[in-house]
């Protein structure tokens, strides 16, 4: 399960954006001339001031609009009615409003012409306008008919999406279930119809997703933008390009280590499924993953094993427990709302309406309402979920503060965020810490490669799943304009090279397996967040376990360490309002690379070659 957040940003990529005027001070005039000259005109306000003016005006419709905005989008992801129009009809006008703001062409028209005098503005000021110029480019009003059709087409995919019927041998079964029966089923032909079900609804998406590129590429070339990957990209200073060379260099970073894991995957669930013949390529349904994008279920790491404990103490235990953990970093207590406005745990089964099972963290008004959206239950899962979902939360209440304003409270890039509720995952999965809230007993002994090789098919695997086929495949789908005709074989022809996996049928265009990947249809062209993120992650882990706990980074406890909750907060304050690449120099002391994620599996690296001595390798 990868998690999603919805900040500040999140809903400018969702088609949010709408009308405003533009601010401008008149100049006064003096009302009593000296008898003998003529008035003098009072100057004209400063560049500086005038920005300041437009930003004041700007961001108290923009904060109103995209709180209007959340709440449909609230209301849309937590009460599907099959037939029910009524939620993506109010979304769609939230969401209309907001594009007709953003978008203005007198926005856009006073935005270009505050930029052009960049020189005689606050660092801080620039900051904001370009946030505003970047939010105009997803819904540009010179194109409001092509906007327009495409929030329609958004909210449309939406519903498609979470109001799909999983069927498993004839009985609706919900995401959640299918994952269950990846990770427990043992034989290979239940596993691929269970794999089989959770790619049907690929082709109900199909129709949508063509024209949701259409639509998503032409309202960006409005402002400029080639294509949509690129305007993604853009946000984090950097060309499409040189996005793509990030991730390919962090890939071929951690290619020798995922060889390694891919040799061990065959073999050891060849065996576990008793097939003779070992295959060159993992077939998609051996993995315990719908998308094979974390292998860790095939590791049950004696002694560490909680699942039993955490279904004993229940969903809502995990939720507060996680609270727990960043208030002994020093952070504050959740607000109230937090708990009366959030969906927390799965539907009765009664409901008589459906909710969107992916976990996410919204900031619904850019100020302290914030919620989460989830279907907690007790398993290592969802409380390693629940870990991960409160840190977009408390990265949310930490950069709402007066030093940051309205526009620029999001992460310091998309990946911060989710480095921030990766590194609380990984951190509340490490024994000592485990150990510390008796969910372990201390002197158990746990086998450490053991536990390595699980986080390996975890964080290792997801790499080239993230900054690989997805990252590639989007490129190719809005950039190369991807032809309908190969848009399931591109897709599996990445899979196969980056992954090494390969569907255990063959599938035709009939399919669309990417589609069944929720943010290829609604979180659109920047899946890298997420790899970048665990790269960000596992550099911020090794600075504080090396550095400030002085403790093995494979067997930390953050709990109750002030200067740990120090350290991240001073990263979380600034929120947008500082370059990501100097957050991250400043506090850690390098640049974006692989390497700490590199030496923190490196002791895997001899077991594993060990394990695959005499065997085959494909990759």
């Amino acid at each position: 399960m990868k998690k999603t957040l919805l900040s500040g940003l999140a809903f400018a990529a969702l088609g949010t954006g709408v009308w405003s005027c533009a601010t401008t001070s008149k100049a006064p005039v003096a009302t009593t001339p000296a008898p003998t000259e003529t008035a003098p005109v009072a100057a004209a306000p400063s560049w500086s001031q005038q920005a300041d003016d437009f930003l004041k005006s700007y961001s108290a419709e923009y904060q109103r609009l995209y709180t209007a905005s959340a709440e449909a989008e609230w209301r849309s992801n937590t009460h599907i009615v099959a037939g029910d129009t009524a939620n993506s009809g109010a979304t769609t006008r939230a969401n209309e409003r907001m594009a007709a703001f953003t978008g203005s062409a007198e926005n856009i028209k006073r935005l270009r012409e505050l930029l052009d005098h960049k020189a005689d503005l606050s660092e801080l000021q620039v900051k904001q306008l370009q946030t505003a110029l970047y939010n105009a480019a997803n819904s540009p009003q010179t194109i409001a008919e092509v906007v327009k059709r495409r929030i329609k087409a958004e909210a449309a995919q939406t519903e498609k999406l979470y109001g799909f019927d999983y069927k498993y041998q004839g009985k609706s079964v919900t995401t959640n279930d299918l994952d269950e029966l990846l990770r427990k089923e043992k034989n290979p032909a239940k596993r691929q119809q269970i794999w089989e079900a959770s790619k049907a609804i690929g082709p109900t998406l199909k129709d949508g997703l063509l024209n949701l590129r259409d639509l998503r590429n032409q309202t960006v070339q409005a402002l400029g933008y080639p294509d949509y990957f690129t305007y993604q990209a853009s946000d984090y200073g950097m060309t499409r390009e040189e996005m793509m060379a990030l991730v390919r260099k962090i890939n071929d970073e951690l290619r020798p280590l995922y060889r390694e894991l891919h040799t061990y995957a065959r073999y050891e669930l060849a065996k576990k499924y008793n097939v003779k013949q070992v295959p060159d390529y993992l077939p998609a349904s051996w993995l315990p993953n719908r998308w094979g994008q974390d292998w860790s279920a095939m590791v049950d790491v004696k002694g560490l094993n909680i699942d039993p404990i955490l279904a004993k103490k229940g969903a809502e235990w995990q939720v507060k427990q996680a609270e727990r953990f960043y208030q002994s970093l020093g952070f504050p207590a959740l607000p109230a709302s937090f708990y009366e406005k959030s969906s927390l745990y799965p539907l009765p089964k009664d409901a008589g309406y459906k909710k969107n099972n992916h976990a996410s963290a919204w900031h619904m008004d850019l100020d302290h309402d914030v919620r989460s959206l989830m279907s907690v239950e007790g398993n290592t899962e969802w409380y390693e979920t629940t870990h991960h979902e409160l840190g977009h939360i408390y990265y949310y209440l930490t950069y709402t503060n007066p030093e940051v304003p309205v526009l620029l409270r999001g992460g310091a890039n998309r990946a911060y965020h989710e480095a921030m509720g990766s590194l609380m995952g990984l951190a509340a999965t490490q024994k000592p810490f485990l150990a510390g809230l008796n969910l372990v007993d201390p002197k158990t002994q746990t086998d450490q490669t053991q536990t390595l090789l699980k986080e390996a098919l975890n964080y290792a695997v997801f790499i080239p799943f993230a900054s690989g086929v997805m990252s590639e495949w989007e490129n190719s789908f809005y950039a190369d304009k991807l032809p309908a005709d190969q848009l399931n074989a591109r897709w599996w022809a990445l899979a196969k090279q980056y992954q090494g996996i390969v569907p255990p049928t063959t599938r035709g265009e009939q399919y669309l397996d990417p589609a069944t990947k929720t943010h290829i249809n609604d979180d659109p062209a920047q899946y890298y967040d997420y790899a970048l993120s665990y790269v960000i992650l596992f550099q911020l882990h090794d600075h504080m376990a090396k550095k400030i706990l002085k403790q093995d980074p494979h067997a930390t406890n953050y709990y109750g360490s002030k200067e740990v909750g120090q350290f991240l907060a001073d990263i979380m304050r600034p929120g947008a309002s500082k370059d990501w690449r100097t957050v991250l120099k400043e506090k850690t002391g390098e640049d974006l690379s692989a390497r700490a994620m590199v030496d923190y599996f490196q002791p895997l690296m001899a077991y594993l070659k060990q394990q695959n001595k005499g065997r085959k390798y494909t990759m």
